[in-house]
């Protein structure tokens, strides 16, 4: 990948250089993290780009730029275009009920008592629309939430096991709600949902339709839901964080899944979603190639918290992938909304999103700039480094 000289694009190359620093000293060599890749682009160039420590502790391979990443809930903001652009194909409506398209969520009740699987429910105020689930205003949880017994019902349920999206799908549809839709915002499986109606709207299965339509127009070559064989030795090594000393190397499952998860799903590569990232930035395209429209992208960037809210006042739970004070979420993405109240170096306008491995990107539409940052240690919320990064980023802007 070309780095060009960051004065080039109006950043300072020293300031730039306190990324490096910081992260080595502070995380990496402190064995916090056992590798990372940082990239940052001004006005469609690459300024700063470096690689430290190792993709795999244990058999010493250091990271690099090919290395390939699970990027869990990143592949959010991937379902999410997916969906807009069948709604641009006018093949349904942000207010068409869910139901409508999934029959089994017709009789989804809101939690009242009871564990699994014997619950009492009320009805919810209205049904779930198609908005709600790109909003997570669904009333749909995640199973590691450990705060109800909705979402203890998706771990004893065995949710997140299942074989397929079909399977998935009868399954969530006999867990309750915890609230009725529109009510509040909670982190869901509301992306896996709308990966599968991307499958029931557009006839294709979830990995096909990503492939024609948005990552073969990008040139995304090694994004996808599984890690072939001859890619193996690029892929990462996955960590959790352990308090009592250096992050536990972790098992993870086979790398051939049939279960397609929208919410969390792909593998990439700093390449890969640089380009995904850069038509976000490009207002939808990327040389010549047209993902998303300009007005839809603007609109999936628009806070769609009731109110003008943020998630501080519609939240229900504690945990999502960006901090709450100041920020608000549209469709797919946080936005924020005050800079002040988040009390992080950032502009109105700034969207984004995470994974739980601790990956992150965001993108600075005023300033027409862009930030990733890759890593994998599980959970995301082990280390501030999201907030830093913007410290240590927005710092190396020059005067205008």
């Amino acid at each position: 990948m070309k780095v060009v000289k960051p004065e080039s694009v109006g950043l300072d190359s020293k300031v730039l250089k306190n990324i490096r620093t910081y992260l080595d000293e502070t995380y990496v060599k402190e064995g916090k993290y056992v590798g990372t890749l940082t990239l940052v682009a001004r006005k469609g160039e690459i300024a700063y780009l470096d690689a430290l420590g190792f993709m795999d502790r244990e058999n010493e391979r250091p990271m690099k730029e090919d290395t390939i990443f699970r990027i869990y809930s990143m592949t959010k903001s991937v379902t999410s275009i997916a969906i807009m652009q069948l709604l641009e194909k006018s093949k349904f409506r942000l207010d068409d009920p869910v139901h409508w398209y999934i029959p089994q969520f017709k009789n989804m009740g809101v939690y009242q008592a009871g564990v699994y699987p014997n619950f009492i429910t009320s009805r919810p105020k209205r049904h779930m629309t198609i908005r709600d689930l790109l909003t997570h205003m669904s009333g749909l949880t995640y199973y590691f939430m450990y705060r109800t017994n909705v979402d203890a019902a998706h771990r004893s349920s065995d949710i997140m096991k299942a074989k397929n999206l079909e399977e998935f799908i009868d399954t969530l549809s006999k867990i309750p709600l915890e609230f009725s839709p529109g009510d509040k915002w909670n982190y869901s499986v509301s992306t896996d949902v709308l990966g599968y109606l991307v499958e029931k709207l557009s006839g294709q299965k979830l990995d096909e339709y990503f492939k024609e339509h948005i990552f073969e127009p990008l040139g995304m070559v090694d994004t996808d839901f599984h890690c072939p064989e001859d890619k193996k030795s690029r892929l990462a090594s996955l960590y959790e964080h352990n308090p009592l000393g250096q992050p536990n190397h972790m098992k993870v499952p086979s790398l051939d899944v049939e279960m397609f998860s929208g919410g969390g799903g792909l593998f990439s590569t700093l390449s890969d979603y640089y380009k995904f990232a850069s038509m976000l930035l490009n207002q939808g395209e990327l040389n010549g190639n047209r993902i998303i429209g300009r007005k839809t992208l603007d609109y999936m960037t628009t806070n769609h918290l009731p109110d003008g809210k943020d998630l501080t006042e519609m939240s229900e739970s504690a945990f999502s992938e960006t901090p709450y004070a100041g920020v608000g979420f549209g469709l797919g993405f946080s936005v924020m909304l005050d800079p002040a109240k988040s009390q992080a170096l950032s502009d109105v306008g700034e969207f984004g999103w995470g994974g739980m491995a601790s990956t992150v990107y965001f993108i600075n539409p005023k300033e027409d700039m862009l930030v990733i940052f890759l890593t994998q240690l599980i959970p995301s919320s082990t280390y501030q480094v999201r907030r830093e990064l913007r410290s240590l980023v927005y710092s190396a802007l020059k005067p205008i």
